[in-house]
């Protein structure tokens, strides 16, 4: 354990490196979509970030930081800053795979214009989308994946000192992660979209056959129990799906911090 000397001496040298350390966990903080969502307070992620920051000091034996109010310190923060949107955003990408495989199947069973206030972010969104986005946050807190996160946080100190910058692979590698997360998105809601295609061909024969039918009054209901009981049936896979997208997050946040 570090021992932090609070005298009057070095107090404001102590002050400076727990706002340093914390720099990092407060820009992950504002950047991870459950913690830095509308719901969560400023002044509560500050404090977080502050408490983080002591801790980290306190434990993680790390290199003083730069001095303060010099061009190597506005470069290290700058470094810190980036370091944690990183972080934060590797788990934004993860939590808006389901959001479009939402409105892949809303689209195709019409109900795109259904829509609701989104939790995390305050704003409006589809309810499919709102659904799918509690259940994989109900699943990140479920599997342990929230502390998996934070242990990927502190160990970041550990292997991204301040000043080692991202190199060009660790970005690259990112990028794809978000082109493996279109086509996860793509997987989910592949089995609603075939069983809802089906039902679209379907009313299509029967639009023809009977043309006194009125197309929409019996193709949008059908549309909807349908796509409701595919979902119904496919809710499992879709969770396991679900599951793989948080590992393949945190396996990605640990490549991007080195730990991989």
């Amino acid at each position: 354990m570090n021992v932090l000397d609070f005298g009057f001496g070095s107090i404001e040298a102590m002050l400076w490196h727990i706002l340093f350390l914390s720099i990092r966990c407060g820009a992950a903080l504002m950047a991870a979509p459950m913690i830095g969502g509308t719901a969560v307070p400023a002044p509560l992620r500050i404090l977080l970030s502050l408490v983080l920051g002591y801790f980290v000091a306190s434990w993680v034996p790390l290199a003083p930081p730069p001095a303060m109010a010099s061009i190597a310190a506005i470069l290290a923060v700058l470094h810190e800053i980036a370091i944690g949107m990183m972080l934060g955003f590797v788990l934004q990408l993860a939590f808006a795979i389901p959001l479009i495989a939402a409105e892949q199947i809303a689209g195709t069973m019409g109900l795109a214009i259904a829509t609701s206030i989104d939790p995390a972010s305050g704003a409006q969104a589809g309810a499919l989308g709102t659904f799918f986005g509690l259940v994989l946050s109900l699943l990140f807190y479920a599997t342990g994946a929230h502390l998996l996160w934070f242990e990927l946080l502190i160990e970041s100190y550990r292997l991204l000192p301040a000043g080692d910058g991202l190199s060009a692979w660790r970005a690259q590698s990112l990028v794809m992660f978000f082109g493996a997360g279109l086509a996860t998105a793509a997987a989910i809601a592949l089995p609603v979209v075939l069983v809802l295609l089906l039902v679209q061909i379907l009313t299509g024969l029967l639009a023809r056959s009977a043309p006194s039918l009125n197309l929409f009054a019996l193709g949008l209901p059908a549309g909807v129990l349908a796509g409701i009981a595919a979902m119904i049936i496919a809710l499992p896979v879709m969770t396991m799906q679900l599951r793989g997208v948080l590992e393949t997050a945190l396996g990605q946040s640990a490549q991007l911090i080195g730990a991989r």
